[in-house]
Order: structure tokens, then sequence, then C-alpha cells
């Protein structure tokens, strides 16, 4: 039997908001797994508009997702390791915002790792009166639509849609979507340009980075592929935020030029042209995804697969199974030996991946 203040509050029309917040306060790739529920809700509340709370590294991406209007960007609180990182001003200031909006309701969604109650109080302090979020563990007032969390494994693309249905809302298909504008288009098509690669030319994307030391596949190894990719006729584009430029020269090998300039629009008119994308678990597998781009996925030991696997696109998911995992640690103290991949095997699946047949490279 469930606990009984789950989904306590009465039933919500959602066809007669006007104003809904999502609360996705994570990475790049979490904002746009968030897609399918936006678009959810999109459909249940089509007269309304629907914002989105995102930190500064979801925020890049949120122009592209269809069906959403304004973009609140804060590094919030709860999503701190330093306490002391975010005064408490911050949430006094994010509180009079989200008051400011007149907010009809607020989506907390989350990982199963993470509370909706932080968010879930803030919207309480703001006057939002309908708040709808998932959790393990009861916190009282701060949700008015509290829906007991599903299995830890549950992909996250799943475990939105979940709440959403428990709460009123159907799910309007599951399949990640972005929408590039020409402007992100013609800036890729000038970054290939620049590299020689044509239009219509078959490329390999790297994309080294990840939000973490431990997601992150070795740059020396990366390398390794571009050369075993470039030996076998592929072209091979090294891409990344303007933060990793040295992480990408060091990818690249010297055989590649980087691409660190672009903003997050044109890398993912990078993603969209591709043969195929080889990345960490990181932003560039959701949006290979959201592409249908075939990706290879350096699979770390921090999180369980199952929770973050493309479902959408072909995908080869590389990884060492290690007792550690998943750990969620930020540093690996075991020389990432969930990520000892031959690159020859990285560089095979590319290969297979992008419709490559070439002898030598398994």
């Amino acid at each position: 039997m469930e606990h009984p203040a789950a989904l306590a509050g009465p039933p919500v029309d959602w066809s007669a908001l006007r104003r809904v917040l999502v609360v996705r306060p994570d990475n790049l790739g979490d904002v746009v797994m968030a897609g399918p529920a936006v678009r959810a809700l999109h459909r249940a509340a089509p007269g309304a508009r629907i914002d989105l709370l995102a930190a500064p590294a979801g925020a890049a991406v949120a122009p592209l997702l269809p069906h959403l209007g304004a973009v609140l960007t804060a590094s919030v609180s709860w999503q701190q390791l330093d306490p002391g990182q975010v005064p408490p001003e911050a949430d006094r200031a994010l509180v009079r915002r989200i008051a400011g909006a007149r907010y009809d309701a607020a989506v907390v969604l989350t990982s199963f790792s993470q509370s909706p109650w932080p968010a879930a109080y803030l919207c309480r302090l703001a006057g939002v009166p309908v708040r709808v979020g998932t959790s393990k563990e009861f916190g009282g007032a701060g949700l008015t639509h509290w829906v007991p969390a599903p299995p830890d494994g549950t992909h996250q693309v799943d475990r939105m849609l979940h709440v959403l249905e428990r709460a009123g809302v159907p799910p309007d298909g599951t399949g990640l979507r972005l929408d590039l504008p020409d402007s992100a288009r013609d800036e890729a098509r000038e970054a290939l340009a620049g590299q020689g690669i044509g239009p219509g030319e078959p490329y390999a994307l790297l994309l080294p980075g990840a939000s973490c030391q431990s997601r992150r596949y070795p740059p020396e190894r990366f390398a390794r592929v571009a050369r075993l990719l470039a030996g076998a006729g592929l072209r091979v584009v090294v891409a990344g935020s303007p933060g990793e430029s040295a992480l990408v020269e060091r990818a690249g090998g010297g055989l590649a030029a980087g691409q660190t300039g672009l903003g997050v629009p044109a890398l993912a008119a990078l993603v969209a042209g591709s043969a195929a994308v080889v990345c960490n678990n990181s932003g560039g597998a959701h949006l290979a995804s959201a592409f249908g781009r075939p990706v290879v996925l350096l699979f770390a030991g921090t999180e369980q697969v199952g929770q973050y696997v493309p479902r959408f696109t072909p995908a080869a998911v590389l990884s060492v199974p290690t007792p550690c995992a998943p750990c969620r640690q930020l540093r690996c103290p075991y020389d990432l030996q969930c990520l000892d991949i031959p690159p020859e095997d990285v560089a095979g699946e590319t290969l297979r991946l992008a419709g490559a047949r070439v002898p030598g490279i398994r």
C-alpha cells in the first residue's frame, strides 16, 4: 500500500493552467531527456506557457526544446557540493523571481538520487499553488502532489513521464526531439568547411568532455581513436565547450582541428550532421539520440547504464564491469578501470555504426 499522503492533493485541471514551471537544474543531457515530459505537459495544458528552471549547463540547450517558453537560469543551492557556494540571498532572490512569474503549477523533475523537496519548498514560498514531484521519502506540504518514486533503475525519460502520468498528464511518446535554428546549421557548416569537410561528406564527431573527471575516457585514447578512424578513411571532428579547449586539443592528437568556439546549438548541429558520435556518458549521447545519429557511448561506472542509455538511435555502449560501480564519484581513485576500453574497439564500433567496412579494424 502507498503512503496515505501519496497524491493527496485534488485532481489538477491541467487544461485550465496558464503558466507552468518545470524544474530541472541539471546538466545538458538531463534537460534533453526532459523533452518528452515538456511535450506531455504541452499536450495536457495547450494554453499554458511552459517555462524551465535550469542550471547554466542545461539552460544552454533549452532553446532547442519544443514548447518551452522562458528559461530561468540559476545555480541552485540544493545542487551544490559546497554548502557555502550559494548564499542564502540567492534562494530568496529565486523565490522572488518565481513569485513574480505567478505560476499556476510547478513540476519538479529529479533523478532517483535527488530530492524534490528543496525546490518544492521554494515554490511553496513563492506562492505556486500546485507542486508536483516524486521521491522515496515523505516531505510534508512542500509538494501538493507527491508521487512515490518508481524503481531506482527506471530510465530518466520514463521516470519524468511517470511523475506526470500519476498526476494526470498522459505521456505523448518517449522519443527525444530538438529543433535546430538555421543559424546553428550555418555555423556548423562553416566550422566543417574550415576543416575541409564539404556538405554531405561523412565524419565522426568525437566529444571528449564530461561533467567530471570520473566520466572522461582518457584524451590520449581518444587521440588513438581519431588516428584509427582517419586511417580507415573517415574524417574526424573533435569538439567541446570553450572551457574544454585543452582537452579537445589532446583528444585530437594533432590530427583533427578542435571545435571549441561553438555554442550548444551549433554543436548540436554538428551532432545532427555526423555519421557517428563518440562520447562519454554526457549530453552528447542524448543529442545523438535526439537526432537519430549512431553513438558509441563510453560509459563510466559512475551511474547505472539503464537509467541513461540512448534508446532511440543505434548505439554501442562500451564499459568495463567493476565492483565499485555505480560509484557516483566525481574523481576516480582507481585509474578509471571502468573505462579501460581499447581504442581499437572504440574505432571498430564507430566504423560499424557509421556503415564503413575497413579491413584490420574490429
